[in-house]
């Protein structure tokens, strides 16, 4: 009776939910596992998993008379986790055929994310032969029993979701070793628990998650700002999207696709939510693509109306370029304010900010929700169309590991044309409630290092070129806030990550990913890093790894999973969008993939050359460049050859560098002399795209001028 009435009590307080009832398996030799959000959760599995376990806890909780009260109604068991012996007793019960609950992170989550995931727990699974029964936590880290700091906004009641996922178990690793066995039992438990919170989180469309962002951390929450150096809260953010998505709406249909040719400032994030919430697919244009490029991005998704500004035009020459746009309604901002009436003032202030939610057109998460544009590093720009599903999904697997919280504050440079800065620079930040600030340009590499020092940033995003050129001129202090450093869109160079841990002490995580994976694949963490490595591949991926001819070490990497695009706009088939093949994504991208799941990049299938019927990495033959003259640029490309097939062709910054220094470096690496480059041309810079990476199919165009 006691029990009924606490559970119908703990149900209306907290409108507790319990999800996936339907995956509990027989209770015999079971591992209850949990993430550990406050002091509530054991009490709310107690209450409401519809299971009788042994909840194992730490002896130290039994020091709470109130604690030790509610332990005294549930079969528990208390260890020391520092004890040697304690999975022993863990380990017994489950032989014995019983059911145990226990929290694999051991301690209550001070960031709000996933914090370290101890072995013992694994490794009982793995001994017993136990199936795991993952059961996800959901809103308790809102109550005031959570440990988060005082920055993080508590309610007395919030909405609590239990979510229980399908079992599963960890086979005892094949190891000669048991350190070594245990070690990677928590590897298992870790990827577990990571699948977990990625696949618990929500659906919803990015509107819908910025208003759950406001509702979390109040409207007076200082969020976002630029170079205005403005700090402003969530609600100044919220009015000025339903402001800019109505002035929207004046010049579009509903579902229609606009292009957004906007700088990165906070308007243009604004801009997106905006669009988001009226129905209106923002189409980002790449600015630095030229005239021509712009055209055929437009022409790919059937852009009719582009959204600009006079001021940004003018302050970035720009002109020029755009009064060249054949076929297009271009439509400033300036002019269009002048056209929000007092009709518009009134929807805004009367019922828009009131009622923010009523106002949305869009609630359907697979409906497309922008469409980015690769960068036509290897031809036409191919319009990427992502769902709202997808980026929301990219933002969960990065957040289910690495820890983002709202005590994090952003560095964001890259623009957001640019897949990597449109999600976790634009969007990421504004959903999870971490600061940003928006950056004009990546290439500003003395000032940027200063405004991260000055304005405290704690996470930085950019490319290895950027990433250089920020340590170079950085001073030894500028980033003593910095807590993540996560590079990406091209291969971080072991002189760049060399020089951030000498000179700031900062090791970089290298990632890996795709436009059309919204964007990112894989990363290395604070918690799986290895060098050389992308990392591991993100929860809720699948993958498979095709035949190359030529190629012994490595496959041809395809993907799938929620992060995937919904399909290309092709500069050949106009507003047609064609999906992936069978949902599968093809990277282009040879890898490998170790034992433990790291991911190595050998190199694009088009960035191979066939050399006297060998396959020979163009990463290889720049990898020797870098070895052999580490201070300069340099990139490889291929010119045809009619006795060898192709010739790799060198292009480089270094006017002392010789063949003889690229055979050093292949003889000192072990790579084949196939790869030292038949010739060596020295230029004063390469050519770059304005996302940071190097223009090849202008050094293939040069390449072949050369012959």
């Amino acid at each position: 009776m006691l029990l009924s009435l606490t559970r119908a009590i703990t149900k209306l307080l907290f409108r507790i939910e319990v999800r996936g009832r339907e995956h509990i398996p027989q209770p015999e030799k079971l591992l209850v596992i949990s993430n550990h959000e406050s002091f509530l959760d054991g009490f709310l599995l107690g209450l409401f998993l519809p299971i009788r376990t042994t909840f194992v806890v730490h002896t130290t909780v039994l020091d709470n008379r109130f604690f030790r009260w509610i332990l005294s109604h549930v079969p528990h068991l208390a260890v020391d986790t520092n004890s040697p012996l304690a999975m022993k007793k863990v380990i017994r019960l489950l032989e014995a055929g019983g059911s145990v609950m226990i929290f694999p992170e051991g301690r209550i989550t001070l960031t709000g994310s996933l914090m370290k995931v101890y072995t013992g727990p694994a490794f009982a699974a793995a001994r017993t032969g136990a199936t795991i029964l993952p059961v996800r936590i959901r809103g308790a880290a809102k109550s005031w029993f959570s440990r988060l700091d005082r920055d993080f906004p508590r309610q007395v009641f919030p909405k609590i979701t239990l979510t229980i996922l399908p079992s599963t178990s960890i086979p005892m690793p094949d190891a000669p070793r048991a350190k070594e066995r245990r070690r990677l039992a928590g590897e298992q438990m870790q990827h577990i628990m990571q699948e977990m919170m990625f696949a618990s989180e929500p659906s919803n469309t990015l509107y819908g998650a910025f208003l759950d962002a406001i509702g979390t951390y109040g409207r007076k929450r200082k969020i976002a700002e630029d170079m205005q150096l403005v700090e402003e809260d969530y609600g100044a953010l919220l009015k000025k999207s339903l402001a800019l998505g109505r002035i929207a709406s004046k010049v579009s249909r509903e579902g229609e696709t606009i292009g957004v040719l906007m700088p990165n400032v906070t308007n243009t994030v604004c801009l997106v939510f905006g669009m988001s919430a009226l129905g209106r697919i923002p189409a980002m244009l790449n600015y630095t693509a030229g005239t021509s490029g712009m055209q055929n991005a437009c022409t790919a998704a059937q852009i009719k109306t582009v959204i600009t500004s006079r001021k940004f035009l003018e302050t970035a020459k720009l002109e020029d370029t755009v009064s060249k746009l054949a076929g297009l309604n271009i439509v400033y901002l300036e002019d269009m304010r002048s056209q929000f009436g007092l009709a518009d003032k009134l929807w805004l202030m009367a019922y828009a900010l009131r009622f923010p939610r009523c106002i949305a057109k869009m609630n359907n998460p697979d409906a497309p929700a922008v469409v980015l544009f690769t960068s036509g590093s290897e031809g036409k720009p191919k319009g990427v169309v992502h769902s709202h599903r997808s980026i929301l999904a990219n933002i969960a697997q990065i957040r289910a590991v690495i820890d983002f919280s709202h005590r994090d504050k952003f560095m964001m440079a890259l623009p957001l044309f640019h897949a990597f800065g449109f999600t976790c620079g634009g969007i990421m930040p504004l959903v999870c409630g971490s600061k940003v600030f928006i950056y004009p340009s990546p290439l500003h590499y003395r000032v940027i290092p200063e405004v991260i020092y000055e304005r405290g940033c704690t996470a930085l995003f950019g490319t290895s070129t950027f990433l250089g050129n920020y340590a170079r001129f950085a001073h030894p202090y500028d980033f003593y806030t910095m807590r993540y450093v996560v590079a990406g869109a091209e291969k971080l160079s072991s002189e760049v990550r060399n020089l951030w841990m000498d000179k700031f002490g900062i090791r970089i995580l290298e990632g890996y990913g795709a436009t059309e994976c919204a964007p990112v694949l894989a990363v290395n963490t604070p918690m799986a890093q290895k060098a050389g490595s992308v990392g591991m591949l993100l929860p809720g991926l699948q993958h498979r790894l095709d035949t190359v001819p030529g190629i012994d070490n490595g496959g041809l990497l395809r993907v799938k999973g929620p992060n995937v695009m919904l399909g290309y706009y092709l500069f050949q088939a106009p507003g047609k969008l064609q999906p992936p093949e069978n949902d599968w994504y093809d990277t282009g991208d040879v890898v490998s993939i170790d034992t433990r799941g790291f991911v190595t990049i050998q190199g694009r299938v088009k960035r191979f050359a066939k050399i006297a019927g060998e396959m020979v990495s163009l990463e290889t033959a720049e990898l020797l460049a870098s070895t052999a003259s580490p201070d300069h640029q340099h990139a490889a490309t291929t010119q045809t050859d009619t006795h060898r097939g192709e010739n790799i062709v060198l292009y480089t910054t270094d006017a002392a560098l010789a063949r003889e220094a690229l055979a050093q470096a292949a003889l000192k690496t072990g790579s084949s002399e196939l790869a030292v480059a038949r010739k060596i041309i020295v230029v004063k810079a390469l050519p770059q795209l304005g996302t940071g990476k190097t223009d090849y199919v202008t050094l293939k165009q040069m390449a072949e001028a050369e012959r």
